[in-house]
């Protein structure tokens, strides 16, 4: 597999697998119940005007995430 690296560095339309979210356990929680898990695949999809925040496709649900949370979510590209 690839080298590990945070989840905002994944091109738009480029798919990787979440190994590890390395967060405060709040914000753990709140990607927890938005299906952010580990082993799951996530799909950058539209960036907005400023590049932030950036929708995700996880598990058939398009979601927005800021960069500054993203750079504490570590995946695997694929």
């Amino acid at each position: 597999m690839n080298d590990k690296c945070s989840l905002s560095r994944i091109a738009l339309h480029n798919s990787a697998k979440i190994c590890e979210i390395g967060c405060s356990k709040s914000l753990k929680n709140r990607l927890y119940d938005l299906g952010i898990l580990e082993d799951t695949v996530i799909t950058p999809i539209f960036e907005s005007t400023f590049g932030d925040p950036t929708a995700y496709l996880i598990k058939n649900a398009v979601i927005a995430l800021r960069r500054n949370d993203c750079e504490n979510i570590i995946v695997y590209p694929l």
